[in-house]
């Protein structure tokens, strides 16, 4: 038996041991394997064996140790956990023996997590649920999880919906506190609000969209006059009927962004607001923030105000209708307009071309890629894809939001408070490779400074119709950066304008609607309560996780789809490569789906500066935008991914040299 004095000299060792032990803090990333890493804080990662990943769930913060193992390689020994952001997450109940766990779907959680038996729900085997971690493995790398509730059975229609929600941690149903807001609201409480309002219910307003949309946020007129044209742009005001701060503006700031699924999408305000009360419905009397511009015969933007109102839209007309009259199509329903609604239409035909040309002319118009349509079927999977045609009128209303958004950034640039969409251009990590491709392929543009605004626009521009070996305007694409909100005025490089925000769909996205309130503030000289830093991250973080859960649902609808297109050939292009191989987006119905260099003959090298993938001996390539055919192969079921099989591909030569720098 030890006494005192050894025992006090053994505390002592124990904690000169401690003191001396070098600790660093980071962030836990999982693997598809048993293994992970630690990023640290210090900008390395740390690799973390299977034993120690036991420990830890992926995005733990941690105190880890490093420890040489073998001849200069060195591992991570967790030492303290800080703080842990997975809670919650879904997976499949599965019996084996006597344990019951749940086989999580969140990519990085590689076990089987053990559930109690009073934390069960009566989920049954196979079941999806959606799960609390009740015990976090750090103690002894034995976790424990509680089910919060059953999903469903795969199979069973929509569960492919309820899993995304689940997944993503979004709510399905709007709280209670919020239901009973909105719920109250009547038609006569849009009454209670004109005053001091413009009353412009005589004016011919009309609503461009598709036959099936309710939650109408826009509404347009267009009137000569002799420089240009009057236009005046109508958003619906759900501002004036939801208080600030009340519970139905922090849902709608938590959700941040209405989700389009197919089929069924997720709303940012209930119903009672989004599809009934603001939505500008025809013949009924509604609250509006009206933008009045003047766009000049050029093109260019001449003076603007914006001002609540009341109005009342005299049509809901779909783009079909709009774009035949366009055409001059002859067509009953056009033949029933009054005159001064098709007079209006004809003059915003004619605003949208003139803003279009300015656009192009000063600006960026967007590249259109061929867009398609989800058909479902009564047990909400694909039954049809088809190809969702952009005609003039999709064109016209474009313009004329584009116009009016760039109004709002232009009044809000002058304020001390606004929020806006930045985009910086190009990913900073890909510069010298532009660069380089540059000096390599369109030597005329290699003294572009691409890391400007002017720069940008310039290789944009001029990339447009480059003809060189590779395509060019496509692989610089493949290299922007994301759009991000910003508190202050800054470029948006992508549309190659100096200051942009968006103010017209304040039923469907939380930053219009807040920008709302920003330009009210203005208007009327009273204090808004600025977003903080935070409060702006999480609306970014919000609004993120939105388009990732629309992503990760379509991408599992689509893999399920893949599986009826047989044997046939199919044509397609290259739409993206990476070292391990290429993805395929075929032309009929828009589906990607991957080619494996593995499932290729020989070995091929990838180069990140073309984006090419090139055969080691025989020099063959695949790029960006080359034509292909290929097969259906399989499906991924965990990562929802497509594969085809190459059948055919048309043949890039390649310059002279590459085969030898190829080898």
């Amino acid at each position: 038996m030890l006494n005192a004095d050894a025992l006090s000299q053994l505390r002592q060792l124990k904690s000169d041991i401690k003191d001396n032990k070098v600790v660093f803090p980071g962030t836990v990333k999982a693997t598809n394997g048993r293994f992970g890493f630690v990023a640290l804080d210090e900008g390395r990662d740390l690799f973390l064996p299977p034993e120690e990943m036991q420990k830890v769930l992926p995005g733990d913060r941690v105190k880890v140790t490093e420890h040489e193992v073998d001849r200069g390689k060195t591992q991570g020994i967790v030492d303290e956990l800080l703080s842990s952001s997975l809670t919650r997450f879904v997976g499949r109940y599965q019996i084996k023996g006597k344990g019951h766990f749940v086989v999580p779907e969140t990519p990085g959680i590689n076990r089987w997590i053990f559930i109690p038996p009073k934390e069960r729900k009566e989920a049954k085997p196979d079941d999806y649920i959606y799960c609390e971690i009740h015990r976090h493995p750090i103690k002894d790398g034995k976790a424990q999880a509680k089910v919060l509730r059953v999903i469903g059975k795969a199979g069973e229609p929509g569960i492919e919906r309820s899993m995304t929600l689940a997944t993503f941690d979004l709510g399905d149903n709007f709280p209670e506190a919020v239901l009973q807001q909105t719920e109250q609201l009547n038609e006569q409480a849009i009454e209670e609000r004109v005053a001091g309002r413009t009353d412009l219910t005589d004016r011919p307003y009309v609503t461009i969209d598709s036959p099936g949309t309710q939650d109408m946020d826009d509404a347009l007129l267009a009137e000569p006059n002799a420089t240009g044209w009057t236009v005046s742009i109508a958003i619906a005001d759900p501002t004036a009927m939801i208080e600030p701060g009340s519970a139905a503006e922090q849902e709608a700031f938590n959700r941040a962004t209405a989700i389009y699924f197919p089929g069924e999408p997720l709303p940012m305000l209930p119903d009672s607001l989004s599809t009934r009360l603001c939505s500008l419905v025809p013949g009924e009397r509604r609250l509006a923030l009206v933008c009045d511009l003047q766009v000049n015969n050029d093109g260019s933007l001449g003076e603007y105000s914006f001002h609540s109102a009341v109005i009342k839209s005299q049509r809901k007309l779909s783009y079909e209708l709009v774009a035949n009259l366009i055409d001059g199509r002859e067509d009953e329903d056009i033949n029933a307009l009054p005159d001064v609604v098709a007079n209006s239409l004809d003059q915003l035909h004619q605003v949208a071309t003139v803003l279009r040309k300015w656009r192009n002319e000063n600006a960026l118009l967007s590249t259109d890629r061929p867009e398609f349509r989800l058909r479902l079927d009564e047990n909400k999977r694909i039954r049809q894809i088809e190809p969702a045609l952009q005609t003039e009128a999709h064109r016209l209303v474009e313009e004329c939001m584009v116009a009016a958004n760039r109004c709002a950034a232009d009044f809000l640039s002058q304020k001390p408070s606004g929020l806006f969409i930045q985009h910086p251009g190009f990913r900073e990590d890909r510069l010298d490779n532009i660069r380089t491709l540059l000096k390599d392929h369109a030597p005329q543009l290699a003294e572009v400074d691409i890391a400007s605004p002017a720069g940008f626009r310039q290789l944009m521009k001029d990339t447009e119709a480059l003809e060189a070996q590779v395509p060019v305007k496509a692989i610089v694409s493949r290299q922007l950066a994301r759009a991000e909100l910003r508190l202050q005025p800054a470029p948006h490089q992508g549309m190659g304008l100096d200051a942009y925000t968006t103010f017209t769909s304040p039923l469907r996205k939380f930053s219009d609607f807040y920008v709302h309130r920003l330009i009210k503030s203005a208007l009327w000289d009273h204090p808004i309560k600025a977003l903080s830093n935070e409060q702006l991250e999480q609306l970014q973080q919000a609004q993120i996780r939105a388009r990732q859960a629309a992503n990760s649902l379509e991408a599992w609808l689509k893999s399920d789809f893949a599986k009826t297109l047989g044997d046939e050939a199919l044509p397609g292009i290259i739409s993206r490569t990476i070292p391990a191989g290429f993805f395929v987006r075929l032309d009929t119905n828009g589906l990607e789906g991957f080619v494996s260099c593995k499932d290729l003959d020989g070995k091929y090298g990838f180069d990140p500066v073309t984006l090419r993938l090139v055969h080691n001996k025989n020099g063959r390539i695949f790029q960006l935008e080359q034509t292909v055919t290929v097969r259906f192969a399989s499906v991924d079921e965990e990562k929802r991914q497509i594969s085809f099989q190459l059948v055919s591909a048309d043949e890039v030569t390649p310059p002279a040299g590459d085969n030898e720098q190829a080898g």
